[in-house]
């Protein structure tokens, strides 16, 4: 009896793909390559395989899935890499690979939470409350708030942003999980007055939000962007769940 073995690729940079991976090299039947976009000078690498590094467009994402005879792929990149997943979405197709999106639910606001939502990060930047800013935005998303010379802002980062920057800034080059009293203390020792996140949803970056919330801080969630409409699945369970399915089909 000849078993087949489904090649997997895990579109990679969240803890949901290096669970998967991991979960993943151990699973009978199933050969998973994790790419990363190496936006990341020193990333934590998932378990198995690991591509590092462009594809070229959807063009050249759909010739590799071709000659490396992928049989699914998992789209587990980060809720705001739009260009990313629509490149996928497009050469998944191009390519007939069955394609899901594995993305984590976004935060809730609880009570005593004092959230501004907005749309874009150039709405953030239109909608600021506050004089000094924490701006965990991620380092290649600091252009709409370049133009901002009245504020101070706090820029968190694993690697060091590069120009352009406001031009009253200070840079914390931290990678999470982030406990509340360390945020709590982050947020007292550079007089914080408000902040401003993305909605990854991710529970290692959640505490800014628990301690923004004790001590009365506004908080400027910048909204997802809209997923294509294609599968998707909230957990890894699900994923792993959705490539149970593709394994049997093949």
């Amino acid at each position: 009896m000849i078993v087949m073995t489904l090649r997997v690729l895990v579109l990679g940079g969240t803890g949901e793909a290096r669970r998967l991976a991991e979960l993943l090299a151990d699973r009978p039947g199933v050969h998973a390559v994790t790419s990363l976009a190496g936006v990341t000078e020193h990333p934590v690498l998932p378990a198995g395989d690991v591509r590092v590094g462009g594809f070229g467009g959807a063009d050249g994402l759909a010739a590799w899935l071709a000659a490396e005879r992928i049989g699914a792929v998992v789209d587990a990149t980060h809720p705001f890499a739009r260009v990313m997943t629509d490149a996928a979405v497009v050469a998944a197709r191009s390519a007939d690979v069955p394609l899901v999106v594995l993305r984590r639910p976004g935060w809730t606001e609880r009570p005593g939470d004092r959230w501004i939502r907005v749309p874009s990060l150039a709405a953030a930047a239109a909608n600021l409350p506050g004089e000094r800013v924490f701006l965990t935005t991620g380092r290649k998303d600091l252009t709409p708030f370049t133009d901002d010379a009245r504020r101070w802002f706090l820029i968190r980062s694993v690697d060091a942003p590069e120009p352009p920057l406001p031009p009253r800034h200070a840079i914390v080059l931290a990678r999470g999980p982030f406990t509340v009293d360390e945020e709590r203390a982050l947020f007292r020792e550079h007089r914080i007055d408000a902040v401003v996140t993305k909605d990854s949803g991710s529970p290692m970056t959640e505490a800014k939000l628990t301690a923004a919330r004790e001590l009365g801080l506004p908080v400027v969630m910048v909204d997802r962007p809209p997923l294509p409409d294609v599968p998707r699945v909230e957990t890894v369970e699900e994923a792993l769940a959705w490539l149970d399915g593709r394994a049997q089909d093949g």
